[in-house]
């Protein structure tokens, strides 16, 4: 039996929420919409009254492919919402400061896509898991993907096609926008029967060479290697690893590293902590030296090779290192001045009680998790520091994240 009811705000996770608790995906607040109750959610039926703020969906998957939430919501509002779910994680440790308008990163500008692969009539499908679904949405186009990727879709089709000889492997293509192209890593490919034939190998390797992509790699094992898949960070072009971590978004990451250098300028000392293949080290390294650590030792090692080439940077020094397990000490951090720490979606607890217990003056926390850069903001500040001021960013386009550069002093 169709319910209607009045949806009054968006959800952590991008859905409406209704006047009696219900989420209903695709609403927005202010709207009166008829659904169909499934437990505490709802399958939106029809809309009785819009909301002003509702817009045409760029994208024609919309609504079938789970990729995005929002393309229905106007900017305004939407950038709102996001620097809004900011404030609030911050509240929750009770916590204040100035937050900035939102970053808005533009629509086809995102350099990485992960592309699940099936099986289909004379081929492979390859697309987006469906809106609370897990079947395969195939897509023809995407709104948020940089047009290189887009326009790469059907060659990525003919990779992914080799990869689906045991019927049950379920790949995932990883694929990289690179300077030197496309950079693709494959996992999800049943390992327990032998992996990967000899002849299904060849034949990914002659659908790359085809398309002119500069490497496949099966789970981090180059399978075929044009050239090397290398990208630019501020002033170092760095080699990247197989399925290293890499920004989404280049726009996007230029605005946290300029607030981050930013906010560091005149420190002679840095510390880069959960520093990856470089994101930050590099433009750091243009205004003091610089200690880097991470647990990934290829992306310690690509960053080490690439400071070595690149001309005009102050001293780098990089270490592979489990900062979760063994984090940077406060006595270690004794003659830094500044540290700027990007953890994972877990945060940086355990280092972030290191810094509190040292005498840096001043820190820059970057994070993808508003609840976990909250809680380890609380660290610093009942340790003296000051939050003065956060920048959102939206790098995942109409997505429910939101991203974040903070920065303490004391």
């Amino acid at each position: 039996m169709t319910r209607d009811i009045d949806i009054t705000r968006i959800g952590a996770q991008g859905d409406g929420i209704g006047d009696d608790g219900m989420f209903v995906p695709l609403t927005l607040p202010g709207e009166r919409v008829r659904v169909q109750p499934d437990g505490s959610r709802g399958e939106l039926e029809e809309i009785l009254a819009a909301s002003a703020d509702r817009i045409t969906p760029p994208c024609p998957h919309f609504g079938e492919c789970g990729g995005c939430a929002l393309q229905h919501w106007s900017a305004e509002p939407y950038l709102a919402w996001k620097r809004d779910r900011v404030i609030e994680a911050l509240s929750w440790e009770g916590l204040e400061t100035e937050v900035l308008p939102t970053f808005a990163s533009p629509p086809g500008s995102r350099r990485r896509l992960a592309l699940h692969a099936r099986a289909g009539k004379g081929g492979a499908v390859i697309g987006f898991k469906g809106r609370r679904s897990w079947k395969l949405t195939p897509i023809q186009v995407c709104t948020i993907a940089n047009p290189r990727l887009v326009a790469a879709l059907p060659a990525l089709r003919a990779l992914a096609r080799p990869f689906l000889e045991h019927p049950k492997s379920a790949p995932t293509l990883h694929i990289t926008l690179t300077r030197t192209g496309l950079d693709i890593d494959v996992t999800g490919v049943e390992a327990k029967s032998g992996g990967l034939s000899a002849d299904a190998r060849v034949r990914a390797a002659q659908a790359a060479q085809a398309a002119d992509f500069a490497r496949v790699s099966l789970a981090g094992e180059v399978i075929y290697g044009a050239r090397q898949a290398v990208v630019t960070l501020g002033p170092a072009n760095v080699v990247l690893p197989t399925g290293s971590f890499l920004q989404a978004v280049p726009q996007a990451e230029e605005a946290m590293a300029q607030f981050a250098v930013d906010a560091v300028s005149g420190a002679a000392k840095i510390a880069d902590l959960y520093c990856g293949v470089g994101t930050f080290t590099f433009r750091l390294a243009q205004v003091g030296t610089v200690l880097a650590a991470d647990s990934a030792a290829p992306a310690i090692a690509a960053l080490k090779a690439a400071a070595g080439a690149t001309p005009g940077l102050k001293t780098i020094t990089a270490e592979a290192r489990d900062l979760a397990r063994r984090p940077v000490l406060s006595r270690e951090l004794a003659k830094i001045d500044a540290v700027v720490f990007d953890p994972p979606r877990a945060g940086a607890l355990e280092q972030a009680g290191e810094i509190a217990r040292s005498k840096v003056s001043r820190v820059v926390g970057v994070s993808c998790n508003p609840a976990t850069f909250a809680r380890d903001a609380k660290v610093l500040c009942d340790a003296g520091f000051r939050l003065e001021r956060v920048l959102p960013v939206d790098q995942f386009l109409w997505s429910p994240h939101v991203e974040m550069v903070g920065v303490f002093s004391r």
